[in-house]
C-alpha cells in the first residue's frame, strides 16, 4: 500500500512538470533570456544562472552593465548579440565582468565611456567576434589576476580619445606592480586599430604566458606618449608573438627585474615603409642578457625601415 501511494504521488508530480520527473536538489535547465532594454540587461546580468544565454535584441543599451556571478567551465554564461546590439556608455566601463568567471561575450558592440571591456578577477573568460571603439582609454583589460581568458575574432579601434597615450587595444595586468598574475590570456585573430592611442597590445610586467598570434595591427594612432611607440610592447614572460601583421612593430621591455623575459617571435610579418624615428626595426628587444632571453626567428620578416631585430636570429 505504501508503495501504491508513493507511485500515485510521483505521477502526480510528473504531470505537473510536464512530463519531467524533477528529483529533490535537481537544478533548473539552462534557459535563453530575449532582452530588448537596458534595464532588461542588467536584470539578466543579475540573475543569470550557469548555462544561461542572454540574447540581445539589435538597438542601443545605454549605461553602464556588469556583471560578478560566476559561472562553472563546463556551464558558462553567455552575453550574446549581433553588431547592432551597442552598449554605449556616457563614462566609465561599457561592460564590466568583475569576479565573473567562466563567461563568453560574443558579437556586439561596446562603445562610449572610459574603457570598452574590463575582466577583473575572473577565470576562463571569452570574449569572442565584438566590435570595440570610441573610448577614452583603453578596450579590453584583462586585470587584477584574470587568468585562461581570452579575446578572439573581434575588432578593435578608435580608442584613448582623452589624448594621454592610455588608449591600449588590449591591455593585459596592470602597470608598476607584480601582484596582477593575469596569466595565459590568448590574444587570437583580431584586427587592431586603427586611432588605438596606446599599443595595440600591452602586456604587463607580472604576468605569465600571454599569446599574441594571427592579429592584424595597425599602429597610426600611435602618439608617443608614455613610450607607446609599438604595436606590441611585451613587459611579461613567455610570451609567443606568432603569425601577426602589421605597419609597425614590436618591443620587449624589462619595468620590473626579472621580467620581459622569455619572449618568442615566429611568422610575424611587419611593414615599416614610412616609418621615423632612430630604431625603425621590427622587433626592437631592449633588454636582451643571458639571463633574460628573448628568441627572434628568421620566419619573420619585415619590409622597409632598418631591419629586422637588434639581437641574433635563429633559424
Amino acid at each position: 500500500m505504501r508503495t501504491r501511494t508513493l507511485l500515485t504521488s510521483l505521477l502526480a508530480a510528473t504531470t505537473a512538470t510536464g512530463g519531467l520527473l524533477l528529483c529533490a536538489g535537481q537544478a533548473p535547465a539552462a534557459s535563453t533570456v530575449e532582452v530588448g532594454t537596458a534595464a532588461q540587461l542588467k536584470t539578466a546580468l543579475s540573475n543569470a544562472k550557469p548555462g544561461d544565454t542572454i540574447h540581445l535584441a539589435d538597438g542601443t543599451y545605454t549605461g553602464n552593465f556588469k556583471a560578478t556571478t560566476p559561472a562553472g567551465a563546463t556551464a558558462r554564461i553567455t552575453l550574446t548579440g549581433s553588431p547592432g546590439a551597442v552598449l554605449t556608455a556616457s563614462g566609465g566601463y561599457g561592460l564590466h565582468l568583475n569576479g565573473a568567471s567562466y563567461r563568453t561575450v560574443s558579437g556586439l558592440t561596446v562603445t562610449g565611456g572610459q574603457k570598452g571591456i574590463v575582466i577583473d578577477t575572473a577565470k576562463g573568460v571569452v570574449v569572442d567576434g565584438v566590435t570595440v571603439h570610441g573610448l577614452d582609454m583603453e578596450g579590453v583589460h584583462f586585470r587584477n589576476s584574470s587568468t585562461d581568458g581570452a579575446i578572439r575574432n573581434s575588432r578593435i579601434y578608435d580608442t584613448g580619445n582623452d589624448g594621454r597615450g592610455m588608449g591600449e587595444g588590449v591591455y593585459v595586468g596592470t602597470a608598476n606592480t607584480l601582484s596582477d598574475r593575469s596569466d595565459r590570456i590568448q590574444i587570437l585573430n583580431n584586427t587592431i586599430g586603427p586611432d588605438v592611442g596606446g599599443e595595440n597590445v600591452d602586456i604587463k610586467e607580472g604576468t605569465t604566458g600571454a599569446q599574441i598570434v594571427g592579429n592584424t595591427f595597425d599602429g597610426s594612432g600611435l602618439t608617443g606618449a608614455n613610450y607607446d611607440d609599438s604595436w606590441v610592447d611585451v613587459k611579461g614572460n613567455d610570451v609567443l608573438v606568432q603569425d601577426n601583421t602589421g605597419n609597425d612593430g614590436y618591443q620587449t621591455h624589462t619595468q620590473q627585474s626579472g621580467w620581459g623575459c622569455g619572449t618568442v617571435f615566429k611568422n610575424n610579418k611587419s611593414t615599416l615603409t614610412g616609418t621615423t624615428g632612430t630604431t625603425q626595426l621590427a622587433i626592437n628587444v631592449t633588454n636582451y642578457s643571458a639571463g633574460c632571453k628573448t628568441t627572434v626567428y628568421s620566419t619573420n620578416t619585415v619590409t622597409g625601415g632598418k631591419g629586422l631585430t637588434n639581437i641574433p636570429v635563429t633559424s
